[in-house]
């Protein structure tokens, strides 16, 4: 086991850009929206830098873009039709290009099977999570599940990182959060736990060794 996991009970795992590459699919989503409201289409690698947030953000990132105008002064009324349209869109095809990263399944098999509590701690809202595990055959992996909308904060806040710690009486000591952004990296730090990062998922454009995470990795793999 990588030297992190030393002492840990409990790992936490970010999904987009950590377990699963679902720009292609976020992106698809996206531009059926805009293309219904007259507006240009950006391209997969501006949509992967505006992942991370939830897709509320998503949408308002993309909105913002396509008609040349800051976030505070967008339409507030079409930012919403917009986002109602992504959702629709997104919903009906969450997994048609979307790709599970090498290593990912097998890696989170073998922690469960060594005994560590997974949990899966997301921005994206829970009523995705299910038919993309249930997907990728990754339903048996989490002991549980939490959405950008399960709570009433969600991360870089840490609540959604504290409340998985208290639901399995793990101190944060014993906790690892594992993701591909900042604001992974932030919650866990927040939280009090320790932090791992991927440097091939979505940060914005930035090197996610910015965010100063305990331990930097290329592949899911290198936790085993």
């Amino acid at each position: 086991m990588h030297p992190l996991l030393s002492g840990k009970k409990l790992i936490a795992f970010d999904l987009d850009g950590t377990l699963i590459d679902s720009v292609p699919d976020l992106a698809a989503a996206l531009a059926r929206a805009l293309e219904a409201e007259d507006l240009a289409v950006p391209e997969q690698e501006n949509v992967s830098r505006w992942v991370g947030n939830g897709t509320y953000r998503l949408v308002e990132r993309g909105l913002a873009w396509a008609q040349s105008t800051p976030e505070n002064r967008l339409d507030r009324a079409r930012l919403n039709r917009l986002y109602a349209a992504f959702m629709r869109y997104y919903g009906k095809a969450p997994h048609r290009l979307t790709r599970l990263y090498p290593g990912a399944a097998e890696t989170l098999y073998a922690l469960r099977e060594a005994g560590f509590v997974l949990v899966l701690i997301t921005n994206k809202p829970e009523r995705f999570i299910a038919p993309l595990l249930e997907h990728f055959a990754l339903s048996e992996a989490f002991a549980l599940c939490l959405g950008g909308d399960s709570l009433a904060r969600k991360k870089p806040d840490p609540l959604p990182l504290t409340h998985a710690a208290a639901r399995f009486s793990v101190a944060p000591s014993a906790c690892v959060m594992v993701g591909d952004s900042c604001h992974d990296i932030a919650a866990g730090k927040a939280a009090g736990f320790a932090t791992a990062a991927l440097t091939y998922g979505y940060n914005h454009g930035e090197p996610i060794g910015q965010s100063r995470p305990d331990a930097l990795l290329d592949s899911l793999s290198e936790l085993l």
